[in-house]
């Protein structure tokens, strides 16, 4: 699923763009977590193809995608981001969607959509 499909599914406002493609960047699975240390112990395979979902609004959800070569990082429940936050999407080539969707439903809507989950 393209991102920017992605993003119209989940009603999402785009906060940063890794570049003029990312939109256009297919993705297969998503992880959805509050936990970065799940993130790094359970995203091993194809991070190319990962979407992470999380509630955590900070760096530390930067740096983890970061860590993990992921390119698409969905912040969920509506939670805003500071700008300094979102510019170190931009430096770091980390496109950053913003839904007002929980996370349970996020993650309902995209398996519907046919992506599945990290395993």
């Amino acid at each position: 699923m393209k991102a920017e499909d992605i993003a119209k599914v989940l009603k999402a406002k785009k906060l940063s763009l890794s570049g003029e493609y990312a939109l256009d960047k297919e993705y297969s699975m998503v992880f959805a977590t509050d936990l970065m240390s799940d993130a790094l112990a359970m995203i091993q395979k194809a991070p190319e193809e990962t979407v992470l979902l999380t509630g955590l609004c900070n760096a530390q959800s930067l740096r983890t995608a970061q860590m993990l070569d992921l390119e698409l990082v969905v912040i969920v429940r509506g939670k805003e981001l500071n700008e300094e936050v979102v510019r170190m999407g931009s430096d770091l080539g980390i496109s950053i969607l913003a839904t007002p969707f929980t996370m349970y439903e996020a993650c309902g809507i995209l398996y519907r959509e046919g992506m599945r989950s990290v395993s």
